[in-house]
């Protein structure tokens, strides 16, 4: 009933395993449909060393805990493989697992399946990646699009809450239906990269996918993989690049999956003074494992191989690199340094990303780490944790505290908007507004605003064009573009009645119009990440709190001159230094009629006079909207 006789591992194969440098195993470990002598079935490889006895069991036999039992290599490996004919694509399975400890016996679910079950039913499915790609001409030059020079205005997308159909019991939208409807909106409002939280096989819902067990499929509550690949495909076709939330910080404790996998700590550490999470109330991984590396930097490859990922960010990194991270004082092992550093959580992370870029150099990989660590995102040969952009949280709750003040106050604040400077350049930085601060009550981004209404959506746009302005990459979370009023809820749809609202339209065309100019103008995007790039022209106003400064461009040489007024009194005849004479062209008002505001501007620009200012020969004498930003060309 079983053959054993067939493996798809070959002695080098084993040697990379063991060593720990193995990042294909996904085409080894798991299911694989194939032909053997004429007989078409399938092939299963399941890592578990400490297993006594392993049965593939399934409808195909009647759930049957003894009938198909596949066997150990004898090569120490602690991998079980078997072939068992007459299966085939779409058949469910588990591996019945009897451990040689303590009698233990349990069903797993395959860690390397490429399909499962809709949750809350547990059984991998066997399946294939068959697929005709279409996006040749993206992924050929994508790299220029994926560059650390291009721009980056990412949308964070949580497809289960983004659209649903009310008209048939709220349900999702599936893979193909959001290909042409997100594809269409990100297009439209600009955007040039889409981020999914994870979409990764996930047991509950309501973890938005960070509580990941299916770490080689996409989730079955929007469709198959091919459905997935057909998303992606679409939104490459029209210039979109996707990247995906990976979770390697940790993973749920539900029985059928990772955690005890053959009766002992297999992928989880066994003191849970390292492996377990007081946090999140899961198991973290033994990073210091050469099979448990293996597994996971085979799982980001196989993204970017099997499904044409432009990107991976890597969520909760600052948990990885401390060992005291959400511990109290004797609740945490310190390393043999006696430090408070995951030595081996930092080698993985430098070795995966190593892994990355050595296969797939056009893509990039971003840090969520929110402490000071230093060189993330640098090379490792240099001592880097070698990421290519780290999120910088530090600017976000800085930003985000400063416009909660009401703008009489905000002078006293000042610093909170000029400290960022200080310490931008020091990572390939990416400006976040990110779901984590539109939920758990802390309201959507409108309700941070203060004043009336007139007041908070001007804020708001002042608020989308300081980020766009400001050296860094940006990241705009679903709902934010429209001015939704709801905090986000991971069980409704995106508040699109609120485009009903003339306020709201002229926030979602004002981000629209950010996208364009921010993707349009190299002055804007190229030397994000350099102090080349950037100039005050003065950040000493405090008293009005008002700030101005240069962005300049590598490829032409041009400038952008960046105005900003945080209170809502008009500044009329305000004077500011610029680099030389002639006319100064105003791209965008963010107090313009078509975006809700009161119309106070420029005329469309202002000619420069040879009237000194802030050490500078020429000056324009510019009135500064309310609660505004301003953006010129000269």
């Amino acid at each position: 009933m079983v053959r054993h006789d067939v493996s798809l591992f070959t002695d080098h194969d084993i040697y990379l395993f063991k060593e720990g440098n193995h990042f294909k195993l996904y085409e080894k470990l798991g299911s694989h449909l194939m032909t053997v002598n004429g007989q078409e079935g399938a092939y299963f490889a399941v890592w578990a060393p400490n297993a006594k006895q392993i049965t593939v069991m399934g409808d195909f036999n009647g759930w049957n805990k003894g009938s198909h039992q596949i066997t150990s290599r004898w090569d120490g490996s602690g991998i079980w493989e078997g072939f068992i004919p007459g299966l085939k694509k779409g058949d469910i399975y588990k591996y019945h697992i009897i451990s040689n400890y303590n009698g233990y016996s349990v069903d797993k679910g395959d860690p390397y399946a490429l399909h499962w079950e809709l949750p809350s039913r547990t059984a991998s499915i066997i399946w294939d990646l068959d697929n005709t790609w279409n996006d040749h001409e993206w992924m050929t030059n994508r790299s220029k699009a994926n560059a650390l020079n291009a721009p980056f205005a990412i949308y964070e997308v949580h497809l289960g809450s983004w659209r649903r159909v009310p008209e048939e019991g709220d349900r999702f939208l599936n893979y193909r239906e959001m290909a042409h409807y997100l594809t269409d909106y990100v297009k439209h409002m600009g955007f040039t990269h889409v981020e999914l939280l994870p979409i990764m096989e996930h047991p509950f819902y309501g973890s938005w996918g960070y509580q990941t067990l299916g770490y080689f499929a996409p989730t079955s509550r929007y469709g198959t993989p091919q459905d997935f690949m057909y998303m992606i495909d679409y939104m490459h076709q029209n210039g979109i690049g996707v990247i995906i939330d990976w979770v390697p910080s940790h993973f749920p404790s539900d029985a059928y999956g990772l955690s005890y996998f053959d009766g002992t700590n297999l992928y989880e550490h066994q003191d849970p003074k390292k492996g377990f999470h007081p946090e999140w109330n899961s198991y973290i991984f033994n990073y210091g494992r050469n099979e448990v590396r293996n597994f996971l930097i085979s799982s980001a490859l196989f993204w970017l191989e099997k499904y044409h990922i432009d990107g991976i960010r890597v969520d909760a990194v600052a948990s990885m690199l401390y060992l005291d991270y959400a511990r109290k004082e004797g609740e945490w092992i310190p390393n043999i340094y006696g430090g408070r550093e995951d030595l081996d959580a930092i080698s993985f992370l430098k070795r995966f990303n190593e892994a990355v870029y050595g296969n797939h150099p056009d893509v990039q990989t971003f840090a969520e780490e929110s402490t000071a660590w230093p060189m993330v995102s640098r090379p490792t040969h240099v001592g880097g944790l070698g990421f290519g952009m780290k999120w910088n949280m530090g600017w976000m709750h800085d930003t985000l505290k400063y416009f909660s003040k009401d703008p009489i106050f905000r002078k006293y604040y000042h610093d909170q908007l000029t400290f960022s400077i200080w310490y931008a350049f020091s990572e390939n930085f990416i400006l976040p507004l990110s779901h984590d601060e539109v939920v758990h009550g802390k309201g959507a981004l409108i309700g941070k605003m203060p004043g009336d209404e007139w007041q908070r959506s001007a804020n708001l746009r002042l608020l989308f064009g300081y980020m766009y302005g400001h050296p860094g990459k940006k990241l705009l979370f679903m709902g934010g573009e429209i001015s939704q009023w709801k905090e986000w809820s991971h069980d409704e749809s995106m508040e699109w009645h609120s485009l009903d609202y003339s306020f709201q339209q002229g926030i979602n065309k004002w981000v629209r119009d950010l996208n364009h100019l921010y993707r349009n103008e190299p002055a804007l995007h190229e030397l994000d990440f350099s102090n080349d790039g950037f100039e005050w022209i003065d950040c000493r106003d405090w008293e009005d709190s008002s700030i101005s400064y240069i962005r300049k461009g590598q490829s032409t040489g041009e400038v952008i001159l960046v105005v900003c007024n945080f209170t809502p009194v008009v500044r009329e005849n305000y004077r500011i230094g610029v680099p030389h004479g002639g006319y100064w062209r105003e791209l965008l008002n963010s107090d313009a009629e078509i975006y809700g505001g009161s119309g106070k501007g420029n005329a469309g620009g202002a000619h420069a006079e040879a009237i000194p200012a802030q050490g500078r020969e020429f000056s324009l004498s510019l009135n500064l909207p309310p609660l505004g930003i301003l953006f010129f060309k000269g």
